[in-house]
């Protein structure tokens, strides 16, 4: 049986069995939500267990992929353990930020429980994506005795630098959209079924359900808001084996060659094409036989099993062939390379100079200087920091783009280059006012023109030394700075161009400046650094990943239809630019549980071209809840906007619930915080 080109297994080892409810209770006296996937027979043969802890709701917000995921692991020998965060779900609290030392205090005090359980062996592990990869490496950095192992999806072990918040000192805009989104998601109520006083609950909740973004913006820099849960102050905290997964177009691949480097405890790592996803059913594909390739990393750790995945490579990653640009695509074409360890002494590094005329070359050719003054609305077409794989997210053809940036190209190559790791620019520049950005694009470029984006980067070049402590810049003065660009692996083909494009402004990516700026870049004084793998015979040799499989999946009647929309709208009489982006999940019934559910989400991003305080982000979120039988019918309503002026940040926001058609909730929130810097 195949579903959406994955083989769904129906028959497993062990029968499987599920408590849709269980109740985890805490020292404090609150109860933690859980569901649970077990053997049938677990108690009498008791078997090691996997916790998935999460604030987005096990009752619809994850159901689909718990379904997928947890009862294949269940049918091999597992026990899995979905548990709902304090304050999300059914479980009691408010949640009140993300990461919170409390977070992790449950989650030792959640490990406890269920190595305690007759069902289970006392052996634990943790999986997750994106908050649950997170917390499984925080929670690993505490030592809990039971956790032996943890497989880490689309995560990082750096808060300020590499998650969804700032990248090179610069305001990541999805900052304000997670925000946005975990805003509206906190406004959701627990199932009426599975709690008493449901209806209290869940005012309490819209009541304490302050806009995280609030309190995100005190703090522009690499302070104790991001060092916390940051795993990165101290790899060696972490004494669990960990494997690492990402995904080239996930927003999160740096952390997996990074953590390879920085961690002294048993691990590995894995890239591949994919999007924001787990990789048996992520796109674009290949898919891959993630379930068995896990299991067999379970079996290890938790079972004491030689399945000899530890005597693999430590690194493997997909390396991307050259394609056409595409906003969507069901495939990278490629092929799997490996790396014994990481860093590899089999990648080394080709230097490219930055020289005038924009050639980019082996050779350095000379000097002089490129103005680098960017039109706000530049970057309209570069998707989404952290793709999805859904919808069309991914960068368009980057020609248009390019033509508003500086650039230094190749000549034709007369052999490929595959670029594995993070290139880097080393440049001398100055500015005209204290505080400007720099955005660097590499650009692989076909024959006839088409220009694919591979990879890029940005900085603050008040950070240019330190993200802790940020110094404006000296108008006029030279500075030698380094800009990191994304980790990749990528094919680029003989007769193809290597690009590099350069400049300070990308929306709606990131926030703009705090005033329109030249920046003056020093040629033939700048270099790219390319990590260069040459292709190697042994790749051939590794060992195949098996075919997507997972469990049965959600069983769901679509009562409203999905719609997804991306638009892009000018006026050249004013300059001004909007990118409007619509997700709507339709309306969704789950019989299991009796619940129908559905949430849409509006995006505007505006800004004129010649003026960085005209910047603007409106999102506007509906969830809706209903409950048939019981005659319920619920629905939250949540707005939030971020605007700004040349000093402070401008940000407003309200919240409505209703019930019945009958408001029971409103409430507004209006703040100006200071810029520091950004």
């Amino acid at each position: 049986m195949t579903a959406d080109g994955i083989d769904v297994v129906t028959q497993f080892p062990r029968k499987v069995r599920t408590i849709e409810n269980a109740w985890i209770p805490l020292s404090d006296g609150v109860r933690l939500a859980a569901r649970i996937w077990l053997p049938e027979d677990a108690e009498a043969d008791p078997v090691p267990a996997i916790l998935e802890y999460l604030p987005y709701r096990k009752i619809d917000g994850t159901r689909e992929r718990d379904e997928l995921t947890h009862p294949y692991y269940a049918g091999n020998g597992y026990a899995c353990v979905r548990v709902d965060i304090r304050g999300s779900g059914e479980s009691d609290g408010i949640l009140e930020d993300e990461y919170l030392e409390s977070e992790q205090d449950d989650a030792l005090e959640v490990l406890a429980w269920i190595a305690a359980q007759p069902w289970c062996t006392g052996a634990c592990g943790m999986i997750g994506i994106s908050w649950g990869g997170f917390n499984g490496l925080q929670i690993a950095a505490r030592r809990p005795p039971e956790l032996k192992a943890i497989v880490t999806i689309a995560s990082t072990d750096d808060r300020y630098s590499d998650d969804i918040h700032y990248m090179g000192g610069v305001m990541i805009n999805d900052s304000m959209s997670w925000a946005a989104t975990m805003f509206g998601m906190n406004t959701r109520p627990p199932h009426p079924d599975l709690v008493e006083n449901w209806r209290g609950i869940w005012l309490r909740r819209l009541e304490a359900n302050d806009p995280w973004l609030i309190e995100w913006l005190d703090h522009q820099r690499r302070d104790e808001q991001w060092k916390h849960g940051s795993v990165i102050e101290n790899h060696a905290d972490i004494e669990a084996a960990v494997y690492a997964v990402g995904g080239w177009a996930d927003g999160y691949s740096n952390a997996v060659p990074r953590m390879l480097a920085g961690l002294s405890c048993p691990r590995k790592g894995l890239v591949g094409p994919w999007a924001h996803k787990y990789p048996h059913f992520a796109l674009p594909g290949p898919r891959i036989g993630f379930l068995q390739e896990t299991l067999r990393w379970w079996d290890h750790w938790l079972k004491g099993i030689d399945t000899g995945i530890m005597d693999e490579p430590e690194y493997r990653v997909w390396m991307q062939d050259s394609v056409r640009p595409a906003t969507w695509r069901a495939e990278h074409p490629g092929r799997w390379v490996a790396e014994p360890s990481w860093p590899s002494p089999g990648v080394g590094v080709r230097t490219l100079h930055l020289n005038p005329g924009g050639a980019l070359g082996d050779d350095r050719g000379g000097s002089g200087d490129a103005l680098i003054r960017t039109p706000m609305t530049m970057g309209l077409g570069q998707g989404e920091w952290c793709q999805h794989g859904l919808v069309p997210d991914a960068p368009t053809d980057q020609r248009g783009d390019d033509g508003h940036s500086v650039t230094f190209e190749t000549e034709p190559l007369s052999e490929p280059v595959e670029i594995m790791g993070a290139p880097a620019l080393d440049m001398e520049v100055s500015a005209d006012r204290p505080n400007a950005f720099l955005v660097a694009r590499l650009c692989d470029v076909a024959p006839d023109g088409a220009s694919t984006r591979v990879t890029y980067g940005v900085l603050n070049l008040t950070h240019r030394d330190s993200h802790e402590f940020p110094e404006p810049l000296e108008p006029g003065k030279s500075y030698r700075v380094r800009l990191r660009l994304n980790d990749i692996a990528q094919h680029i083909p003989a007769g193809h161009r290597i690009r590099v494009a350069l400049s300070n402004a990308m929306w709606p990516l990131f926030w703009p400046s705090p005033e329109p700026v030249t920046v003056t870049l020093s040629t033939g004084a700048g270099a790219l650094s390319l990590p260069v793998r040459a292709p190697r015979g042994d790749d051939a040799g590794l060992r195949p990943f098996g075919p997507p499989e997972s469990a049965r999946p959600w069983n769901t009647v679509a009562i409203e239809p999905s719609d997804h929309r991306r638009r892009i709208e000018r006026d050249d009489a004013t300059g001004a630019a909007r990118l409007s982006v619509v997700n709507d999940g339709g309306l969704l019934h789950d019989p299991a549980t009796g619940w129908t559910v559905g949430s849409r989400v509006e995006q505007d991003f505006d800004i004129v071209e010649d003026n960085p305080t005209s910047a603007r982000i409106a999102i506007r979120w509906v969830h809706r809840f209903r409950q048939p039988g019981a005659g319920l019918d619920l629905r939250t309503e949540t707005r939030s906007t971020l605007a700004c002026t040349r000093d402070a940040w401008l940000f407003w926001a309200d919240c409505k619930a209703f019930e019945n058609g009958r408001r029971v909730f409103a409430k507004t929130w209006d703040k100006t915080t200071p810029r520091d810097l950004n």
